[in-house]
């Protein structure tokens, strides 16, 4: 019966975490809209996404055991997003505007760090952390480089759901020195540490749960 319980809840958690994380970064390649406030979008977007990722994938990883978990995570997060992208083509946006998921290769860094460090949960926790934290703006980046022509492009399809609160009153140029990736990298180097800590937390919260 526990097997039976352990897997199902398994399962169960590995669904809610992946359809959950890619809810909430869904939209995270809306910065391009926010013209005005594009890199502290892109900045705190990165970081959201690092949240999401972090935790989902350490907590997949650290269950299972299994180097390579993190990455098979992020895969589940890349079709989900492809499949609700896919929604954007009945809106008429054009292809090189969908945005791309970016969470494979800092996935792949997770995954290294616990295999290269023969599965050591506070290594896992420090070294990928900040592996994950630093990479994930870098290649969140690539989202402004594969569209063509970032603000034509918010001008010519504004996203109908924006709220009113969230349109900016005027240009802010110049904003974190226009280095976004960097900024977003050093506080992800910080922050995903934290993430990753609770994504193992989260695993040993499940355990005793089932073991209950």
């Amino acid at each position: 019966v526990m097997v039976w319980l352990r897997r199902c809840t398994h399962y169960l958690f590995i669904v809610v975490v992946a359809v959950n994380s890619t809810l909430l970064t869904i939209n995270a390649g809306d910065y391009i809209f926010y013209t005005d406030w594009a890199w502290t979008s892109f900045t705190v977007f990165s970081i959201s996404q690092t949240l999401m990722l972090a935790v989902g994938a350490t907590y997949y990883l650290t269950f299972t055991g299994v180097p390579g978990t993190a990455t098979y995570y992020a895969l589940i997060m890349t079709v989900y997003t492809w499949i609700a992208k896919g929604a954007w083509f009945a809106l008429g946006y054009p292809y090189d505007f969908i945005v791309t998921p970016i969470w494979l290769p800092s996935a792949m860094l997770l995954d290294l760090a616990y295999w290269a460090t023969k599965r050591n949960k506070h290594s896992l926790i420090l070294f990928g952390g900040v592996l994950v934290g630093m990479s994930l703006p870098l290649f969140n980046m690539v989202n402004l480089i594969t569209v063509a022509d970032p603000l034509e492009t918010a001008f010519k399809y504004p996203r109908p759901t924006l709220p009113p609160y969230m349109t900016p009153i005027e240009p802010q140029v110049g904003k974190f020195y226009n280095s976004p990736v960097a900024l977003g990298a050093g506080a992800g180097a910080v922050l995903s540490v934290t993430f990753t800590a609770l994504g193992c937390k989260l695993n040993t919260w499940t355990y005793r749960w089932m073991a209950a």
